[in-house]
């Protein structure tokens, strides 16, 4: 699976002219090379790879990374200099969203004029964007997860249960089940907390009548899963109810648009029209949904600001009961 991507950053290589890439973002040097850990860096050039760490990581690298180099540092951004040097690379580009400033200052300094560094933002967008077979089952597997962790903590959400003990009781849930870390601090939000859209769980306890949303998600191999339910718990009013379900046909409308070749700006136009339709349009300022992957929140967004790429999207649903 980690050969098959080389070429998409040999693509990025010819496009922007550049002699080598150096990436510092983990997510990205794990989705390139293999390597789990929390320090390091990946130097890719026209004619080859190198994977740079310290010490710690030696042996962990020289079991997971596909390189055509390990390379062990005393000081990483010596390091990178001495590789860039080797391979004769001018122009190198970087990680503009999401390397440091001061990191990229000290490059600068270390490589002197012989280095031009290139800042690189939508060219690297899209690197993750598309699943393979292995990342679509593995997400699979943590939306499944989701599914059958919130049918083993439903009898637990009942008039007087604290939101804070609901939301641990999911997470014990899923990781029973094989999930390997919660995916954010999940959203158990009751009664008027629900108007917070990351209203973390609190010391509230949960009344009758309340309507009851929960933002909650695990990671599996990696991949994370991103679910919101929103349940009510007893009677509610007609006006719950009719917000509710506008919701929910929004949802499903949109979800309806989700395959191949459909612009992700149509797919996020109609559910918003629906709901503006049925007079909710002022409390939708939020994005419609987003990426998931290696990272909680991924390329692509959906949202009325994003206009420049068709659906590639994979969903998963909690079943009705």
């Amino acid at each position: 699976m980690l050969k098959d991507r080389a070429p998409q950053v040999q693509k990025i290589l010819a496009d922007a002219d550049l002699d080598a890439l150096v990436f510092l973002n983990l997510t990205n040097i794990r989705y390139l090379c293999g390597f789990t850990g929390t320090d390091g860096a990946l130097v890719v050039t026209r004619t080859g790879s190198s994977f740079l760490t310290d010490s710690r990581y030696t042996a962990q690298a020289s079991q997971q990374v596909r390189a055509d180099s390990v390379v062990e540092y005393r000081v990483k951004n010596d390091s990178i200099i001495e590789c860039l040097a080797a391979q004769e690379a001018v122009r190198v580009g970087f990680e503009a969203q999401t390397t440091p400033y001061a990191t990229v200052r000290q490059l600068q300094e270390k490589g002197g004029d012989e280095v031009e560094w290139v800042a690189l933002e939508n060219e690297l967008q899209a690197l993750r964007i598309r699943k393979g077979p292995e990342e679509i089952a593995a997400l699979a597997r943590a939306a499944q997860f989701n599914a059958k962790a919130f049918e083993e903590i439903l009898p637990l959400i009942r008039p007087g249960a604290i939101e804070r003990d609901i939301a641990l009781a999911l997470e014990f849930a899923l990781k029973r089940l094989g999930g390997e870390d919660k995916a954010f601090d999940f959203i158990v939000a009751s009664g008027y907390r629900g108007a917070l859209p990351h209203g973390v769980a609190s010391d509230k306890k949960i009344e009758a009548g309340d309507l009851v949303t929960i933002d909650f998600g695990t990671r599996y191999e990696g991949y994370y899963s991103d679910e919101t339910v929103t349940l009510a718990l007893g009677e509610v009013s007609a006006k719950q109810r009719q917000i509710f379900d506008v919701v929910l046909e929004a949802h499903d409308r949109a979800m309806e648009l989700v395959r191949p070749g459909v612009a992700l700006k149509d797919i996020d136009a109609t559910a918003r029209q629906y709901i503006a339709d049925k007079g909710f349009g002022d409390y939708f300022g939020h994005g419609l949904g987003h990426g998931v992957g290696l990272e909680i929140h991924e390329y692509p967004p959906l949202s009325r600001a994003f206009t420049s790429l068709t659906s590639v999207v994979f969903g998963s649903r909690i079943p009705s009961r």
